[in-house]
């Protein structure tokens, strides 16, 4: 019977070593889960079960909601740029038929696949930022010294810098002729060694096909100048030689007539975009005169535009009796003696 005091007294010391020392201090989190649930393993390791994972939650929370919002603000962008104006040199053009809307429609298209593109590498770079700086800040509360990884990196990237120079160079040119939109999928182009069709358009490369049909790859990075031969309205730009004993003011007055005809037709109406216009005496050399007339068409038409003026040109310049330059003797003496 008298044992029982002695056992209440051991239990109210162990009730009192229970309690961890933190708890002196009510601001600190051992304190309050103390107060909360009176587990002694609990407060005691707060700091590694409670404080530690809750920052790491947070630290991916708000690394996915700012993921997040850069996303809609790129996409916002975007689009944004993707439903803008029509650019002003083909505002005056969308009312006179069909073949404009479509080149309207052309370049809308254009605009916006070069806005999903430029979207897509900005919203990679974005996700690339934040994540990385969310990986280091995880690292650095779960203790692992950041500092060999650092340098590790810092030497990986000065030899992947020396290593692939030439690659990211590409890929920085590759974004500037996205953003620039300097050409597209099925522009004619003359890139300086090759020319053609453009076929495709990545970060790294452009791959074209010449008239021959060969395909070239060139790099972005070696890409120093561009010529487009397709972007908003082509030049079309014909000389016709006549010999030197032709009438110039009455040649080049049926030529624009003829130009003018064709720009009449309805057939032609929503190729040729403006006037044409007969500019007279172009170059006169020993072989003849060169009269210039040009109009200005759509892309898509220009070769076909050229080809049916010149027949024109030719058919009318025989029926008016214009003759063409004939070929110095001296040519034609060399032919005959190399005959022989």
């Amino acid at each position: 019977m008298s044992a029982s005091p002695s056992v209440s007294a051991v239990v109210d010391d162990v009730a009192a070593d229970v309690a961890p020392s933190c708890v002196e201090d009510p601001t600190t989190l051992c304190a309050k889960l103390w107060d909360l649930f009176g587990l002694r393993w609990l407060a005691t390791n707060a700091d590694v079960l409670v404080a530690k994972p809750a920052t790491i939650l947070l630290i991916v929370v708000v690394a996915a909601v700012a993921r997040l919002l850069v996303h809609r603000a790129v996409r916002r962008l975007t689009d944004r740029t993707a439903s803008g104006a029509v650019p002003t040199i083909l505002r005056p053009l969308r009312g006179r038929g069909p073949h404009q809307r479509e080149a309207v429609e052309q370049v809308t298209a254009r605009r916006t696949q070069r806005a999903e593109a430029i979207g897509s590498v900005l919203r990679s770079f974005a996700s690339f930022v934040i994540l990385g700086i969310a990986v280091v800040l995880v690292l650095g509360e779960l203790g692992i010294n950041l500092a060999p990884i650092v340098a590790s990196a810092g030497v990986v990237g000065v030899a992947l810098g020396f290593g692939a120079q030439n690659l990211i160079k590409d890929f920085i040119a590759g974004i500037g002729i996205i953003l620039e939109d300097q050409y597209g999928v099925g522009d004619v182009v003359d890139l300086g060694e090759a020319s053609g069709t453009v076929e495709a358009v990545g970060l790294r490369i452009t791959r074209l096909r010449d008239v021959n049909g060969v395909v070239w790859y060139a790099r972005n990075g070696e890409v120093l100048r561009v010529g487009n031969k397709s972007q908003g309205f082509a030049q079309v730009v014909i000389d016709m030689p006549v010999a030197h004993d032709t009438d110039l003011d009455r040649c080049r007055t049926i030529m624009q007539e003829v130009a003018d005809a064709m720009y009449a037709e309805e057939d032609w109406a929503t190729v040729l975009l403006a006037p044409p216009e007969s500019l007279g005496v172009e170059q006169i050399t020993s072989e003849g005169v060169f009269m210039r007339v040009t109009v200005r068409s759509t892309n898509a038409d220009q070769w076909r535009v050229g080809r049916e003026l010149r027949l024109r040109l030719k058919e009318r310049f025989a029926v008016e009796g214009i003759r063409t330059p004939l070929p110095l003797l001296g040519a034609v003496a060399g032919t005959g003696a190399g005959a022989r």
